[in-house]
């Protein structure tokens, strides 16, 4: 399936979630900016929306949601609320209509945007036509300090995986740690770890220690696949010296996926976590209050 497939799917769920006056103003105001091809009619209408729409979940089914994902891999809407998710319909609409153009009145919007407007418009770059302005922007977002709007990008959104090269990824990982963000709903989190970020990622482990700070469990997603010498001693260090079940276990597992030979030795010491490792009893997982199931 597509793009415009995702965004007509968008849009059938406004339509049942909507009364029909309602619906009525939105396709009046999108058919109104469509046609006028002007910046402020956009404006206009993505500042009307929140006033005259309700800010309600969106509240999709499991069904629902899985047509999001054939629609477009990747694309969760799971936590948009029905104003949010009118607004983006505009954005990809328009987007849709306006092509290369679109850019640039996207890095407009951003600039100008507080900071449920930006959640949005990051939101929105699943339904968007790649563009190099929108590749500036979203790194223009990733620069910033304010969580929500960083999370707006990297949490439960295509995006990153599909575009960002190893560098920028590594930095994106790196930054969620820096603003206290999780890591478990970035997409692709375990496919594109990589050796560099492995390293990177042990050296932050380094300096918490050093300054007598906890290290979050979920650093070890990232340095299992990539854990050789020192490294596996990170990790054991984890696993020893912790009184936390959740960085003990993600020790466990991470020691488990090591490609070292003495890791299986290591993991031996506690026969107890290495039979629930291997009979999937502790895994991670992809929920942002839960990294790891099992616990």
């Amino acid at each position: 399936m597509s793009t415009a497939d995702a965004i007509s799917l968008l849009e059938s769920w406004l339509q049942k979630r909507l009364p029909e006056q309602q619906q009525s103003w939105l396709h009046e105001q999108i058919d109104k900016t469509l046609l006028s091809n002007s910046g402020k009619d956009l404006y206009i209408t993505l500042g009307l929306v929140p006033r005259k729409l309700s800010r309600h979940d969106l509240d999709l089914s499991a069904e629902e949601l899985a047509a999001a994902d054939e629609a477009r891999t990747g694309w969760d809407p799971s936590l948009w609320n029905i104003a949010g998710a009118a607004r983006i319909l505009v954005l990809a609409k328009v987007a849709q209509s306006r092509g290369d153009a679109f850019g640039q009145q996207y890095q407009e919007l951003c600039r100008t945007a507080d900071v449920s407007e930006s959640i949005e418009l990051y939101a929105a770059l699943p339904l968007l036509p790649a563009s190099k302005e929108l590749d500036q922007q979203v790194g223009e977002g990733l620069r910033t300090n304010m969580k929500a709007i960083f999370e707006s990008i990297a949490h439960r959104n295509p995006y990153p995986r599909e575009t960002f090269d190893e560098n920028r990824w590594n930095h994106m990982v790196l930054k969620a740690l820096f603003v206290d963000s999780t890591l478990a709903p970035i997409q692709g989190l375990d496919e594109r770890a990589n050796d560099e970020l492995a390293g990177i990622l042990c050296d932050y482990a380094h300096e918490r220690w050093a300054a007598n700070r906890t290290v979050t469990c979920e650093l070890w997603r990232c340095v299992g696949p990539f854990a050789k010498a020192e490294r596996l001693d990170d990790l054991s260090r984890a696993l020893h010296d912790s009184d936390d079940p959740d960085s003990r276990h993600a020790a466990a597992i991470a020691i488990a996926q090591s490609p070292q030979a003495d890791a299986k030795n290591l993991l031996a010491e506690f026969p107890e976590l290495a039979d629930a490792v291997a009979a999937g009893k502790i895994y991670w997982g992809n929920n942002q209050s839960s990294p790891l199931v099992g616990n």
